[in-house]
């Protein structure tokens, strides 16, 4: 089952204990996936346009809940004067009556997601959007994501408007909104272990980098002290740079730190640095 599917079948079970809740939860359902018509012997009837009959499920247990409705029987005239009534226009935004309360915010934000919401596998990139029809109903979305803090953008795709999120810690806002803390916790846990892969990635990357850079180093500071001595020879280098030359021989592979402790003192880091440099002037000079 994808990610996106288990976060959906978690928010199918979620049901408001409040009416408005359920009611503005429902508006989103109705508004994103819901359809009605005539049957042939003059009822009405409502469903959903879902795959997923969790969504089509909820949808009608919503429906129960808020208006008493059977989902096995058709509805008279005044049944669905008063589901729509109250619902409002489907081609249009709900009412912002519907949704003033943080609560019903939530609950419509998760019945979008449940209507046209869909998550990228976060193991391989974080993605989130709602596929909206019109311009308006995306606008609407996106105003109510920002009463939580948190930022989406809209693109026009096709005929659609979607509203998107691309950033992990959004998503997982989004997901503590909806109240889907199992499938916000399973986010986290992935989010985690892709971070700390990450960090292990660069921290190795790093140290092979400064590993090669210091053994590059060696290998110009050894060629340019035989260059000396196939040339010029040790004889007439001062006393220190003599013996810098013949440790850095005797010792190709060491770093600066361990080259000062084979000096009587021992030399700092900086000191061997130094004197390595003056060698490979003096190369230069040579070459020249």
């Amino acid at each position: 089952m994808s990610f996106s599917r288990e976060v959906k079948q978690e928010l199918a079970k979620r049901i408001s204990p409040a009416r408005h809740c359920q009611i503005a939860e429902l508006a989103a359902l109705m508004n994103f996936c819901g359809q009605y018509g005539k049957d042939g012997e003059g009822g009405y009837t409502i469903g959903f346009a879902s795959e997923n009959e969790a969504v089509v499920r909820k949808g009608f247990t919503l429906l129960k809940k808020t208006f008493n409705i059977e989902t096995d029987i058709a509805l008279d005239e005044q049944e669905i004067y008063d589901i729509l009534h109250k619902l409002g226009d489907l081609e249009e935004p709900v009412s912002p009556l519907l949704i003033k309360s943080s609560c019903c915010q939530r609950a419509f934000l998760r019945g979008a997601f449940l209507s046209i919401g869909s998550m990228s596998d976060p193991a391989k990139g974080y993605h989130l959007e709602f596929d909206c029809t019109s311009q308006a109903k995306a606008e609407q979305l996106r105003e109510l994501m920002r009463g939580f803090q948190i930022e989406s953008r809209i693109v026009l795709r096709k005929k659609y408007y979607v509203v998107y999120l691309k950033e992990g810690t959004s998503i997982v806002d989004l997901l503590n909104v909806c109240e889907a803390p199992v499938s916000l916790m399973n986010l986290e846990n992935l989010r985690i272990l892709k971070e700390m892969r990450n960090f292990v990635n660069r921290r190795v990357n790093c140290e092979t980098a400064n590993i090669t850079k210091t053994v590059n180093a060696a290998a110009r500071q050894v060629e340019d002290i035989e260059y000396i001595r196939d040339h010029c020879g040790f004889e007439n280098l001062p006393k220190s740079l003599r013996e810098m030359a013949e440790v850095r021989l005797e010792n190709p592979d060491a770093p600066l730190k361990e080259l000062g402790g084979y000096f009587d003192p021992p030399i700092g880091k900086s000191g061997v640095n130094h004197r390595l440099r003056k060698l490979s002037e003096l190369a230069e000079k040579i070459r020249l």
